[in-house]
């Protein structure tokens, strides 16, 4: 049979899930569930398809549309994600790539975003390098001792030993977004960056309930840093993670990534780490680098409508300094009001 592109539905998001699950390119953000968490959480209209062949999934393609007064139109594959593009065979890639070029052109969105890890295709245009993903293998056998050596650079190693010998942190792990939410909150605020809602993080949690949980440190009982994680194959993501102010003075976030590695070695198998995108230049760059992993170039590319240029919604663009330091200064409440709104337009 003549191969197909069709609309994602109900119906046929479990055949294109396994099909994620399997095909070995595919990703955590590949899976149908963000569909529903971008349109529900942002109001955004999705545009998810699959190619089918001989009553077989042989591709998909996630796809979200952009459109905010503030930072202009667009189609991502995907916003709110790391990684996109179609996760397809041969032939289905390029039907999937021309169908989401003829859906640009109907709908008339100017930019035409793919967030690949591969290079991109002819016709593309690349993004300068900016950003950069970290990953890993991690090897756990059960003795903290050896697998901290293993795993963690010396000066990491003497930072979670500190956590754990001199402060006395603990973790737990479970589901507490709104917990997460306090401290994330607190922390992007401080960074000068809005915050994404609250009902963001309960969408996920219910999106993927067993693909997700949330690592936080304790001290003294009290909740000082959290992060929510993505388990994905054989993969563990670290994903929307802070601290307050009192973390960093006691080693918090160096004890719950180490503390994210160990769960997820032991309880779940885990034998990749994926510390997320970050931006050259910047101090979350160097932790991750310190770290002991080593950067990977995403090659995000675009198709432009005639005049359109690559959107530039980050904080490296000089345009948005005096709102960064603004934003730093407003009460928690304010932040916490005003962000959700303006982030929705940031993916």
């Amino acid at each position: 049979m003549a191969l197909r592109i069709r609309e994602l539905d109900e119906a046929a998001a479990p055949a294109c899930d396994a099909f994620v699950r399997a095909f070995p390119s595919a990703t955590f953000f590949h899976l149908t569930p963000w569909a529903r968490v971008i349109s529900k959480a942002f109001g955004h209209p999705t545009y998810y398809a699959y190619a089918e062949q001989d009553g077989a999934v042989v591709g998909v393609l996630p796809l979200a549309r952009m459109r905010t007064l503030l930072f202009g139109d667009s189609l991502s594959s995907t916003p709110f994600c790391v990684y996109g593009g179609a996760a397809a065979t041969e032939e289905a890639r390029t039907a999937l790539e021309a169908h989401a070029i003829d859906l640009q052109r109907r709908l008339g969105v100017s930019v035409l975003e793919w967030r690949r890890l591969e290079a991109p295709d002819a016709g593309w245009t690349e993004r300068p390098p900016l950003y950069f993903t970290f990953r890993k293998p991690i090897r756990l056998t059960g003795d903290d001792a050896k697998d901290m050596q293993a795993n963690i650079p010396r000066k990491q190693r003497a930072e979670v030993r500190k956590a754990i010998e001199r402060f006395r942190l603990t973790s737990v792990s479970d589901s507490d977004t709104d917990r997460l939410h306090r401290i994330y909150a607190e922390s992007v605020r401080n960074l000068g960056s809005p915050v994404f809602s609250r009902r963001y993080f309960h969408l996920l949690a219910e999106a993927f309930p067993r693909e997700h949980d949330v690592t936080t440190v304790l001290r003294d009982g009290s909740p000082i840093s959290a992060v929510l994680n993505f388990h994905f194959r054989e993969e563990v993501l670290p994903y929307y993670g802070g601290g307050t102010a009192a973390a960093r003075a006691v080693s918090a976030n160096d004890f719950m990534y180490w503390e994210v590695m160990r769960r997820a070695g032991r309880e779940r198998g885990a034998t990749l780490f994926d510390f997320g995108r970050s931006k050259a230049g910047t101090g979350a760059f160097a932790y991750k680098r310190n770290w002991g992993f080593e950067e990977q170039r995403l090659n995000y590319c675009y198709r432009l409508a005639e005049g359109a240029r690559i959107p530039e919604n980050n904080p490296n663009n000089p345009k948005y300094r005096l709102f960064i330091a603004a934003w730093k200064k407003l009460p928690m409440p304010v932040a916490n009001l005003l962000g959700p709104p303006l982030v929705k337009g940031l993916g």
